[in-house]
């Protein structure tokens, strides 16, 4: 168990909060690009701060504070021009350092008195990769943006996958380092849901590591050996609030205390047939968390299973009442490692997993099982026969909603018939 203050410091963001400045130490994905195609504006909520998010005529990104400064109207509402954001309620304009560079009215009445310079907007840098937005909203110097591996990666069909769950990001992203969930929650609860009441492979073992991006945890089941990848290699809890399983990136990034924004970034590798594959934009779509008839939670898809895990701990999981066990030592870990990080950062250090250094940052390799088959491809026909991504050409297992539009360009690039 926690005490009411060792969970209060793991879970409130705000600025003013101490896992609020560790957390505003590392890039957010907050966006992905192709949500900017036909509107250029997108409110954000950050970590508790309320903000807007614009891409301007010239192509530029910018990450301002969400009033305007003049009478603090609603710049989610304003339009874009070729360099900046205009009010739409006195044309005041801005650009994204947040620097107003036009006050139309009181540039032609009091010229002299340059009123625009004497007023800002708080404003964050923001940059782009791998078809996502990625915002840093702490002090400077501003590490570097990740340049995972996986991101550089040809022949590929990306997808960016979004929903907003209603609970803490700290519950979701203990989830990260809990393998024996796996058997319950999306083997035996599924098969449960499909009339079926046998269970699946059982856990023997799990193990866990750290290592310089975050944990790892390796796991044997009865249907398994220790020379199984998931066993020699096994998957990554990304610090500090990711997930990587091989084949796809899941973030758990903090709307506010009681609010996070799961962003998923998966690649679905193409049959060798399909070759060369070029992806000219990554699409990206935000699926629902309930059923909108019923108001039940969505439950037939792997994330959506996580995200009903979740919200059932409450909006703040209460970790005063709970019971660890074995399988929780990973948990266990975690949890030291962001108190060890609390106190670097209150030290005037870097926390964990913080990347500075160019030369480093190219291609950052993450432990892969199946690093091979995602990088060369296998055939079409044995492909279909993999046990994990062979069913991924049947369905879209990882969450609920994806547009017809997606689906059809997946199954293009794949090489299938098209529904």
């Amino acid at each position: 168990m926690l005490s009411q203050e060792k969970n209060d410091l793991l879970t409130k963001v705000g600025a003013d909060q101490p896992m609020g400045q560790l957390l505003r130490r590392y890039w957010m994905p907050i966006a992905a690009v192709s949500e900017f195609k036909d509107k250029p504006i997108r409110p954000v909520r950050l970590m508790g701060e309320d903000l807007v998010l614009y891409k301007d005529k010239s192509g530029v990104f910018g990450l301002v504070e969400r009033k305007c400064a003049h009478r603090r109207a609603d710049l989610a509402y304003g339009f874009v021009e070729e360099h900046g954001l205009r009010c739409n309620y006195h044309g005041w304009k801005y650009d994204q350092t947040g620097r107003c560079t036009e006050a139309p009215y009181e540039d032609a009445a009091a010229p002299l008195a340059r009123l625009r310079d004497k007023v800002a907007l708080k404003a964050y840098p923001v940059e782009v990769k791998a078809g996502m937005i990625w915002a840093y909203l702490g002090p400077q110097p501003a590490p570097l943006v990740p340049d995972w591996e996986p991101f550089s990666w040809a022949n590929g069909f990306c997808q960016i996958v979004m929903a907003e769950v209603p609970c803490n990001w700290f519950q979701c992203q203990e989830n990260s380092i809990d393998p024996v969930h796996f058997e319950w929650m999306h083997t035996n609860w599924s098969r449960r849901q499909k009339g079926d009441e046998t269970n699946g492979p059982k856990h023997l073992k799990v193990d866990f590591a750290d290592f310089e991006h975050g944990l790892i945890y390796r796991r044997i089941r009865d249907d398994t050996t220790d020379a199984h990848p998931m066993w020699t290699v096994g998957r990554v809890c990304l610090w500090p609030n990711g997930f990587f399983l091989g084949d796809h990136f899941e973030w758990r990034v903090p709307i506010d205390d009681e609010t996070t924004l799961s962003v998923a970034w998966i690649f679905s590798r193409v049959p060798n047939e399909q070759e060369p594959f070029i992806q000219e934009s990554i699409p990206a779509w935000r699926g629902p968390v309930q059923d909108p008839q019923t108001g039940d939670w969505i439950s037939s898809h792997v994330m959506n299973q996580d995200f009903v895990a979740w919200v059932g701990q409450g909006a703040v999981a209460d970790r005063t009442r709970e019971h660890l066990g074995a399988s929780d030592r990973g948990i266990a870990m975690l949890r030291r490692q962001f108190f060890n990080d609390l106190e670097k950062v209150a030290g005037g250090q870097d926390p964990k997993g913080v990347i500075r250094d160019p030369q480093f940052n190219q291609r950052v390799t993450l432990p892969i099982a199946e690093r091979d088959l995602l990088i060369n491809g296998l055939p079409a026909d044995r492909l279909a026969q993999h046990p994990v991504f062979g069913k991924h050409l049947k369905n879209f297992v990882f969450q609920a909603g994806q547009p017809p539009e997606v689906l059809a360009a997946y199954r293009a690039a794949m090489g299938l018939e098209i529904a």
